[in-house]
């Protein structure tokens, strides 16, 4: 098993903030990864009430359009690969069809599945469906939402893959909830509680002003002095 430089409660802690939240921290820990590591699409989501998600990432590919042409990766060993040990595993599954979403992966069954193997939901540019039968808890936020599942098969897993922009390995650090998903360098998930706090903080210098009865621009100036104009 790999060694982390952190401990679950680590990356349940993390699952306190959003998403965009955990991006603003990342720009002070590791301000070179500002323009990359997360996804740039809008994305659809299982269930916006849902906390967010955040595990160690279990890479796979697929295709739907049309029957297999070639090598099929195995739906058994993909499930032995997901499953969670002592740190909880999120599946990014990148559809590799002209058009992704053909068919859905993620249903009743493979989200039963799925949460049944520890793994607490997916990230994908594929689509998804059973909307009304998705295991309890189990977040989906994915390309879009589709009623059948045409030809879909697993086409390798274990390697590297990107989901609307945001390239990720195995065992990347995946923080995702109703906004998207970003990658969290390992080194990175313990500075992030007090670089989040430090946003915080100079967020809130701006936002009170802004909420006062007596605001004004030259308020707004000396706040934005005061805050290191953080954004």
């Amino acid at each position: 098993m790999a060694d982390f430089p952190f401990t679950r409660a680590d990356l349940e802690k993390l699952a306190q903030w959003d998403t965009p939240t955990i991006c603003n921290g990342l720009e002070l820990i590791v301000p070179e990864r500002r323009a990359i590591g997360f996804t740039v699409e809008p994305m659809a989501v299982a269930d916006e009430k849902l906390p967010p998600i955040v595990g160690l990432a279990r890479t796979g590919t697929l295709r739907a359009k049309e029957p297999p042409r070639g090598r099929v990766a195995e739906r058994a060993a993909w499930y032995e690969y997901v499953a969670a040990g002592d740190l909880p595993t999120i599946a990014l599954l990148q559809d590799l069809d002209d058009r992704p979403g053909y068919g859905a992966f993620w249903g009743e069954v493979n989200s039963t599945i799925h949460k049944a193997l520890g793994v607490l939901g997916c990230v994908t540019n594929g689509s998804f469906r059973d909307l009304d039968a998705l295991a309890p808890g189990f977040q989906i936020i994915g390309g879009r939402v589709g009623p059948s599942h045409a030809h879909v098969h697993l086409v390798d897993f274990g390697g590297p893959v990107n989901i609307f922009g945001m390239q990720a390995g195995h065992d990347d650090v995946i923080h995702a909830d109703r906004h998207g998903a970003v990658v969290i360098p390992a080194a990175a998930v313990t500075q992030l509680p007090a670089a989040i706090d430090l946003v915080s903080r100079r967020e809130k210098v701006i936002l009170d002003v802004c909420r006062t009865a007596d605001f004004s621009p030259a308020k707004l100036r000396e706040a934005l002095r005061r805050s290191g104009e953080i954004h």
